[in-house]
């Protein structure tokens, strides 16, 4: 309820009327597009804005999405797009931006100051989508990253050679495929929370990932929490969650 509390705190100071409070308590929760309800004021009760999940979207569903995030907020995130839903979104709305590593496409840039420290780390080359899309949605919402790659466990002093930066971070990310040991390794080096994620990234006794995340779930490591196989977007959400406390914002 944070963006709640700046509507109070600025009709407190004088910033805001009565009534321009009102107009913004009263909107409508959702907007019904009939394919979708877009929700307007997830921001106003979680402090973040509704990512559009991109992979699977007709594309009338998800330009119409786009442009009323975009109407509403000025800004706009989704997640595992395609290039050619990029040249979609691009055609219609202006200031669309693309990266085709983390597959994150945006609109609109936060021009406040990147806060706190968070650590997004990654095992090998072949995890830095993964990791790439938890930075990049950190830094969407406002959070400070420090990226630290290719620092698996088969080097293993390639991931000491970066523990000071590990030292001073809220939260660390820890991205990893094979058998998903770096999340267990750095969860005995710091005392931030360790966000572990699982990737698809191994031969065929990985099964897709499930091998890294067993590994993870059952770490004896304290202190990690795991989600999902390939899911940057949840590390990179909920770290700035944990980032947003240490900071106390």
């Amino acid at each position: 309820m944070n963006e709640v509390k700046n509507i109070l705190n600025k009709v407190q100071k004088g910033e805001m009327t009565i009534e321009e409070a009102e107009a913004l308590l009263k909107v409508e929760p959702f907007v019904e597009m009939g394919f979708a309800k877009v929700d307007t004021q997830r921001k106003l009760r979680s402090g973040f804005p509704e990512v559009v999940y991109c992979q699977g979207k007709a594309d009338d569903h998800l330009l119409a999405i786009f442009k009323r995030l975009v109407e509403e907020d000025g800004r706009a995130l989704g997640t595992r797009a395609t290039p050619d839903q990029f040249e979609l979104l691009k055609g219609h709305i202006s200031g669309v931006e693309y990266d085709p590593i983390s597959r994150i496409i945006s609109v609109g840039k936060d021009k406040r100051e990147l806060k706190g420290n968070v650590a997004v780390c990654c095992a090998g080359t072949a995890d830095i989508p993964v990791a790439q899309e938890a930075a990049q949605v950190a830094e969407y919402f406002g959070t400070y990253v420090e990226r630290v790659f290719d620092v698996g466990v088969s080097g293993i002093h390639r991931l000491i050679s970066k523990a000071e930066v590990l030292s001073k971070a809220n939260c660390i990310v820890a991205v990893a495929g094979m058998e998903g040991a770096l999340a267990s390794v750095i969860g005995g080096l710091v005392s931030c929370p360790v966000i572990a994620v699982p990737t698809s990234v191994g031969y065929g006794a990985s099964f897709g990932g499930v091998s890294a995340l067993l590994t993870m779930i059952n770490t004896c490591a304290n202190g990690v929490a795991v989600v999902n196989i390939d899911n940057g977007f949840g590390a990179g959400y909920m770290a700035t969650q944990i980032n947003r406390l240490a900071i106390k914002e």
